[in-house]
């Protein structure tokens, strides 16, 4: 399903659904970070999606990241809660979602790296010097920067 995102834009459609979801700053003992080219919108992205009935938000992001790229991971801290009303995301079947994601660090425990071919056209570790040549959206661009920052506290938005 297609995807269209809008960040700050007066334009932008009235969102209509709201759904916690998840991403993970997985790095490596390199200092790389886990990205995905997702498929809906064209983006590279911290791996991650929609909490599910039955699962905690950290068992989402535990599956969310081994269905998008392989790698099966441990979560090791919070960077922070992303629910600006602000970024809302419109798919082709008229849901209008308003941003609601837990961002988590972790470190990666192994599995072989790979797309999903339904979510995820690419998945690699990135160096953070790499990221500026990379299409980004801002939002993500705020949590990889929040992660790679190592707050002390979590950042709430």
């Amino acid at each position: 399903m297609a995807r269209t995102d809008y960040y700050n834009d007066p334009n932008a459609p009235r969102a209509n659904s709201l759904v916690p979801s998840v991403t993970a700053a997985v790095r490596d003992d390199e200092g790389r970070l886990l990205l995905i080219h997702k498929i809906d919108n064209d983006y590279w992205a911290l791996p991650g999606g929609a909490m599910e009935l039955g699962e905690s938000i950290g068992d989402a992001a535990i599956r969310e990241v081994a269905e998008e790229s392989g790698i099966r991971i441990e979560i090791t801290g919070l960077v922070g809660l992303y629910t600006s009303p602000a970024h809302v995301m419109a798919y082709d079947d008229g849901e209008v979602r308003q941003e609601f994601s837990v961002c988590f660090h972790a470190r990666p425990l192994g599995g072989k790296l790979r797309e999903d071919g339904t979510e995820t056209k690419a998945a690699r570790w990135v160096e953070p010097s790499e990221l500026a040549g990379l299409s980004i959206h801002p939002s993500m661009h705020t949590r990889i920067n929040d992660a790679l920052a190592g707050l002390s506290r979590p950042r709430i938005l």
